[in-house]
């Protein structure tokens, strides 16, 4: 479908990197300084109407302390889903979150 077209540019350009690091979750800055050298791949788009939700894999190092584990220089695996909203073949809104429950036990003790 179309949809996955501006979606799939919009995550594949370095240029809006910040822009994927950015969620409401609250420790959401703390990713972007607790991952180093993070690298993105889009695992799946799902499209529907105007709405396309993609799965980004972020592999990145932890190097920094996130929810009080020290870094463990250890190279993981971020689970982020984003959600777009698509009208004409433009982004016009879209958010996204991470998921800590597959994070967290990469870098605890």
């Amino acid at each position: 479908m179309s949809d996955r077209i501006p979606v799939t540019a919009f995550i594949q350009d370095r240029a809006n990197e910040n822009t994927l690091n950015e969620t409401d979750q609250f420790f959401s800055p703390q990713i972007a300084e607790a991952f180093t050298n993070r690298e993105y791949e889009i695992d799946e788009v799902f499209v529907r109407e105007e709405k396309a939700i993609a799965r980004i894999i972020i592999t990145a190092v932890h190097d920094g302390v996130f929810a009080g584990n020290a870094p463990t220089k250890k190279s993981v695996q971020i689970t982020q889903y984003r959600e777009f909203q698509v009208v004409d073949g433009k982004i016009i809104k879209h958010k996204g979150w991470f998921d800590t429950g597959t994070l967290l036990p990469q870098i605890q003790g």
